[in-house]
């Protein structure tokens, strides 16, 4: 069976940067399972396993548009400390939900210095190309479910 909209896929990867850095990997983990055509994994690696079979491994590079798109310099903030009330010891990495106009994003803190915390909306990986080595493991029809969910149900998937 290849892979298409209402299968569900699972799949071994390894995700790298420019660099090489690995950034992600399913190594030591079950394979990641999710639902063909629904969104689940970013746009540019769906379409890259369109059309794959269990047992096909193959590299694919995916470029920040088709990934987690391009960074947006008006997502990264400075706000006052006590914006974090309640937050004793905030460090660079850490992540919190904040409300915007767009409404509840996830935001990075990127600098604290004179009372006021930078944070960053992008996500992580926003600008970056994602360099994917990927083993297809299983490919199946969706369950009735999963197709009303619009998302892959048991190991490797969500539950």
């Amino acid at each position: 069976m290849q892979i298409a909209d209402r299968c569900v896929a699972s799949f071994n990867y390894t995700l790298t940067n420019d660099a090489g850095d690995v950034l992600d990997t399913s190594n030591g983990r079950e394979p990641l399972a999710y639902l063909h055509g629904a969104g689940n994994i970013v746009p540019g690696l769906e379409k890259a396993m369109e059309g794959k079979s269990a047992g096909e491994t193959f590299k694919v590079d995916v470029a920040p548009e088709e990934g987690y798109g391009e960074r947006h310099d008006a997502l990264v903030q400075v706000v006052p400390r006590d914006a974090f009330q309640g937050v004793d010891d905030i460090q660079p990495g850490m992540q919190f939900q904040a409300q915007s106009n767009q409404g509840v994003m996830s935001v990075t803190v990127t600098k604290i210095e004179d009372g006021q915390v930078t944070v960053d909306g992008n996500h992580p990986l926003a600008g970056e190309t994602l360099h994917f080595d990927i083993e297809v493991t299983e490919v199946r029809e969706a369950t009735a479910e999963e197709l009303e969910h619009g998302h892959a149900h048991g190991a490797g998937g969500a539950h």
